[in-house]
């Protein structure tokens, strides 16, 4: 698929994106490129692959899930200026 110069610079336009005119005919060129690219692999034939996750046939390691660390937060509420019910109370931001 190829593109127009004006493509480009709506596409441009639409990402926001200041693009030289002198670097116009290059944009152009390697995105008609890239498209190109795209397009070919639409064409490969896919219709016995088997759709996956990851290319390697691994099974992720997981830990036990356990607790590890004990509840420290009597300790870290004390230096706390204002706690409520184990909740730290802040000022009224939003008005």
């Amino acid at each position: 698929m190829a593109l127009s110069r004006q493509d480009v610079e709506h596409i441009a336009d639409l990402a926001r994106l200041e693009i030289g005119d002198d670097e116009i005919a290059d944009m152009v060129a390697k995105l008609s490129q890239i498209l190109g690219m795209v397009a070919e692999l639409g064409a490969a034939d896919t219709s016995g692959v088997e759709p996956m996750a990851h290319p390697l046939e691994m099974a992720q390691r997981l830990r036990p899930d356990e607790v590890t660390e004990s509840d420290h937060r009597e300790l870290y509420q004390q230096n706390a200026p204002d706690v409520v019910d184990g909740l730290y109370r802040v000022p009224k931001v939003i008005e």
